[in-house]
């Protein structure tokens, strides 16, 4: 397999990952002297504040997620290859993936965040994490299917673990999804399954801290603690899980809950590149850069968003938080300096401009905080759709999830809730196991790169 891009004069930016900090940098560098070579594991953007809700189906995958393909459509100079990252090796400038290797000018890591079970490998075998859409998709045919065994199952103990939905870490990831559940309890429930009592379902939210939302004002941490209580979420705070056998979460103090449906959003660590040293890493397996978003030790290596750690920045010195805008800003700035560089002008240092933070507890509550101004209710809960249904791409999307949106709000039900599990082609099936079985290391650097 190869690249197969075609050689040119211009420089060469390889950016992996499409997320919101990628693809600032593809779009603020389409009018520049640069070739531009986007690397993503999938073949769209996806937007993961509403990935919750394609979980609890609410909204279609489709609804949040968008084609890059579609995206770059007649942009010149720009390539899109679906690939998966290997390793660096920055003497030659060549990047190793899935598909083969690639050379760089300038190379821009921006591929987020993964899932981070803090060395569990029982939770990470049993649980059910969601960061991405084919994730929440596999939490929705989770949920509906246990909902249909429950209806069938031999004995009531059964029954239980299949109804009670535990979701362990206290953010705004676990507060939006314990909320989006607790409304399917109040209001799905029982009009799709009429012969069976939905008070035997049971949610609880699990956190390690002394609060919900830890980020967040302790203030607006109550109000969403109250909100899920009133919403029959059993919040449970100062517990911390430390494992799972036979259907049953295990608890630190020797309590433990019965369940099938075992939702971890406890954490996050920084996607991994493969052979990319300990002394380039800080904490959560952030690569760390200096106040330009340059990878200390690496030239011509960035990396930004979730995946970076910028400790240069005096208002963050153990590194801003893992949020969108984050990367958005980085990805402008980082567009502009790389533009800098190619005239030889000096770099402008990031500077992070707090925009405020959001959590959805359900509907008409919310939390919201912008610099002093804090907020919470129906307000909050208008601000965060607004905010939202702008940051969605395609008009198509903001239409679509508009109309799902207010045909929820009106009549609290959604035909999404069906339970579909893809099928590979066998063609497909056989490529992943060749890719996997392959060795990529630096002997194939002999074979050159595109």
């Amino acid at each position: 397999m190869s690249f197969n891009v075609p050689k040119s004069d211009k420089k060469r930016v390889v950016i992996v990952g499409g997320g919101f900090g990628g693809l600032q940098v593809a779009n603020r560098l389409k009018h520049s002297d640069f070739q531009v070579v986007l690397i993503d594991r999938n073949n769209y953007h996806q937007f993961p504040p509403l990935i919750y809700q394609v979980a609890s189906a609410g909204l279609e995958p489709s609804s949040i997620s968008f084609p890059f393909r579609k995206i770059y459509q007649r942009r010149k100079n720009f390539f899109f290859r679906m690939a998966t990252v290997r390793s660096i090796f920055p003497e030659q400038r060549i990047l190793q993936t899935s598909i083969g290797k690639i050379s760089y000018n300038y190379l821009i890591f921006a591929a987020g965040t993964t899932t981070n079970f803090f060395g569990n490998k029982d939770v990470e075998e049993e649980a059910i994490p969601m960061k991405n859409v084919s994730e929440a998709m596999g939490l929705r045919n989770a949920l509906l299917e246990n909902f249909e065994r429950a209806l069938t199952c031999a004995s009531e103990q059964e029954r239980q673990e299949l109804l009670n939905v535990v979701i362990v870490g206290g953010g705004a990831t676990g507060v939006e999804v314990a909320g989006a559940l607790a409304e399917m309890k109040n209001y799905i429930l029982p009009k799709d399954y009429p012969d069976m009592d939905s008070s035997l379902m049971q949610i609880y939210l699990i956190e390690a801290g002394n609060r919900l939302l830890a980020a967040m004002n302790p203030k607006n941490s109550s109000h969403a603690e109250q909100y899920l209580r009133e919403m029959g979420v059993n919040v449970m705070l100062n517990k911390m899980v430390t494992g799972y056998e036979n259907h049953r979460v295990q608890l630190k103090d020797g309590s433990s809950i019965a369940t099938r449906t075992f939702i971890w959003v406890s954490g996050v660590a920084a996607q991994p590149v493969g052979n990319l040293g300990t002394e380039f890493l800080g904490r959560g397996g952030r690569i760390k850069v200096d106040e330009y978003n340059r990878v200390t030790g690496l030239d011509g290596v960035f990396a930004i968003g979730d995946q970076c750690l910028m400790t240069a920045d005096e208002d963050y010195p153990n590194g801003h938080p893992q949020l969108a805008q984050v990367a958005i800003q980085q990805g402008r700035l980082l567009a502009k300096n790389l533009q800098r560089l190619e005239k030889n002008k000096e770099l402008k240092a990031f500077h992070y401009r707090n925009l405020g933070a959001m959590a959805t507890v359900g509907r008409n509550r919310a939390i919201a905080e912008f610099s002093k101004i804090r907020m919470h209710g129906f307000v909050a809960w208008l601000m965060w759709l607004f905010v939202h249904l702008r940051s969605i791409l395609g008009v198509r999307n903001k239409i679509i999830v508009l109309f799902n949106w207010i045909w929820n709000y009106v009549s609290y039900s959604q035909s999404l809730r069906m339970i579909v599990y893809a099928r590979k082609a066998k063609e497909v099936q056989e490529r992943e196991k060749r890719l996997s079985s392959q060795h990529w290391g630096k002997d194939l650097l002999s074979e050159g790169a595109d």
